[in-house]
């Protein structure tokens, strides 16, 4: 069913030129992240719940709690910024993974945002990478 998910989202932002994505349906802010692939380096777009905070975006690997991270967090990882829409608005970013208090503190942000990402992470035995993006002029 996830594959379904992914695919429909995508879909939905395509068609809206990125003002509006599957999460829109139930009140939940989403982006679309777009970042080279860290092997091809084709730009690669990956529909993500978000948190908005504090003038940037929190975002995490969670894969909804698989024993893999997703593939957009290896090229994340590997490039350090991309392109991000949110609402229709493209922009250029550069990403932080969070550790230590950073994420604790991020963690409680995104859980009162979405409350299944504890779920997520009862679920796996990986930790669930968390990213600050923050957008650049």
């Amino acid at each position: 069913m996830l594959p379904a998910i992914v695919w429909l989202d995508r879909r939905m932002h395509r068609l809206t030129r990125g003002r509006y994505g599957l999460p829109d349906l139930g009140g939940l802010p989403n982006l679309m992240l777009t970042v080279p692939g860290r092997k091809s380096g084709r730009p690669r777009s990956t529909p993500l719940l978000c948190v908005p905070h504090q003038g940037r975006f929190l975002i995490a690997g969670s894969n909804w709690g698989q024993p893999r991270e997703p593939m957009w967090v290896g090229n994340l990882e590997a490039a350090g910024a991309g392109e991000l829409r949110f609402k229709g608005r493209t922009s250029r970013f550069t990403a932080r993974p969070l550790t230590g208090a950073d994420r604790a503190a991020a963690w409680q942000t995104m859980n009162a945002t979405w409350p299944n990402y504890a779920k997520y992470e009862q679920r796996t035995q990986r930790p669930i990478k968390v990213f600050e993006l923050t957008p650049t002029p």
